[in-house]
């Protein structure tokens, strides 16, 4: 006799391309997904060549592949949240808002990919507009200081200037986000969760040394999708998203000689 289940598990669904490295996009998403509990599905906008370095290569699947790709997930699956990573071009972002405007319902995460680390463009200029729509429709959202430049035109520099543009991301989207303070100096990050009309809560970790971050923004905001899968109010899933992300950097594995975010740790 088949066994029965009550309650399956969540499913999430990742909108992200592929890092050959292993560490980021959406390798990153599944192994955090499945850390996390919930089924990972996914659907891939782009193929890179990288590895935790750089980035040599991009290519960009068609929007029209890409759909196929999220209708083949949705007829199957019941989503019960949505995450997007990198998007790359205008008609991608566009596929992608249209798909999670026909389920309103869904909690989605974004995290607005729009600058590697080593400098590669992950976000072509005129997919900003396009971008700034998908903000709009996301229970929350998930930039660097790198992102929140792009999107407001200036640069925090200080904790002060943080809770600014905090304050001005989440007044020009009327969403919910995480600004996330890895890029500023010092040991004590503070990641900023700005809610409209809510005050500020700041969550405060020590920096861990000596740890490659590669993937660590995919982690998170894939761990935030997973929380939400889940049932947790954003505050919850928020605070559970930055406690994985960062036991998994103290309990770092050792890949080629380097210390890499531990999946599950």
């Amino acid at each position: 006799m088949a066994q029965k289940f009550e309650r399956g598990l969540p499913v999430a669904l990742t909108i992200a391309g592929s890092d050959s490295g292993g560490g980021a996009g959406i390798q990153a998403d599944l192994l955090t997904f499945a850390a996390r509990g919930v089924f990972g599905t996914t659907a891939i906008t782009c193929l890179t060549a990288q590895n935790p370095r750089e980035v040599t290569g991009v290519e960009a699947v068609s929007p029209e592949f890409l759909r196929k790709q999220l209708d083949a997930v949705a007829a199957y699956f019941d989503l019960s949240a949505i995450k997007t990573g990198m998007l790359f071009n205008a008609e991608l972002v566009e596929t992608v808002h249209a798909f999670v405007e026909e389920r309103p319902n869904v909690p989605l995460v974004v995290d607005p990919v729009m600058v590697a680390t080593s400098g590669a463009v992950l976000l072509e200029a005129d997919a900003q507009t396009a971008m700034r729509r998908l903000l709009r429709r996301a229970s929350v959202f998930t930039p660097n200081l790198d992102e929140a430049d792009v999107l407001l035109g200036w640069r925090a520099e200080t904790a002060e200037d943080m809770e600014r543009a905090a304050e001005a991301l989440a007044a020009e989207t009327g969403t919910a986000l995480l600004l996330k303070g890895g890029h500023l100096a010092g040991d004590d990050l503070v990641d900023l969760l700005a809610v409209p009309g809510i005050p500020q809560k700041a969550i405060r970790h020590k920096r861990i040394p000596n740890i490659n971050t590669h993937g660590s923004g995919c982690t998170l905001a894939s761990a935030l999708a997973a929380e939400l899968a889940k049932g947790l109010t954003i505050d919850a899933a928020v605070e559970s998203a930055l406690d994985y992300l960062h036991t998994a950097m103290r309990r770092p594995l050792e890949v080629s000689g380097e210390p890499f975010i531990a999946h599950g740790a």
